[in-house]
Parts: structure tokens; C-alpha cells; sequence
């Protein structure tokens, strides 16, 4: 029982000062960190819808080329 205490006192301990050190150490405020996150999350959707509608378009032409009657030759 006095391992489990000292090992639960001991993570709880370290979870305590690391949650400080982030906190002292962080490069930025919490509003500019926020900024910063939903700007990188902005540019990554619009990347990805980019990049969806360039693979829609795609797909499109070749399923317009596939509709198209094929010639057979004899």
C-alpha cells in the first residue's frame, strides 16, 4: 500500500511541475497560441478543400471519358 501512495503522490507531484513549466515556458499567451492554432486550422481546410475539389474535378473528366462511346474497330 505505501508503494501505491508514494508512486500516486509521486506522479501527482510530477504532473504539478510540469503543468507549471509549461505554463513559465510557453512561447506565447494563451489568446496568441489560440490565434495561432485556429489560423494553422484555417489554412488546412482550405488546403484540404483545395485539394478535394482539384480530386473531384479529376474524377469528373474521367468519368466523362468512360460515358463516352467506345469506338471498336474491326
Amino acid at each position: 500500500m505505501r508503494r501505491f501512495v508514494a508512486l500516486f503522490a509521486g506522479l501527482l507531484t510530477g504532473a504539478l511541475v510540469g503543468g507549471v513549466l509549461a505554463l513559465m515556458f510557453a512561447p506565447n499567451s494563451g489568446k496568441a497560441l489560440q490565434q495561432q492554432i485556429a489560423d494553422t486550422v484555417d489554412r488546412l481546410a482550405g488546403e484540404v478543400r483545395r485539394a478535394a475539389e482539384e480530386r473531384r474535378m479529376d474524377l469528373e473528366n474521367e468519368l466523362e471519358k468512360l460515358r463516352q462511346p467506345q469506338v471498336k474497330l474491326e
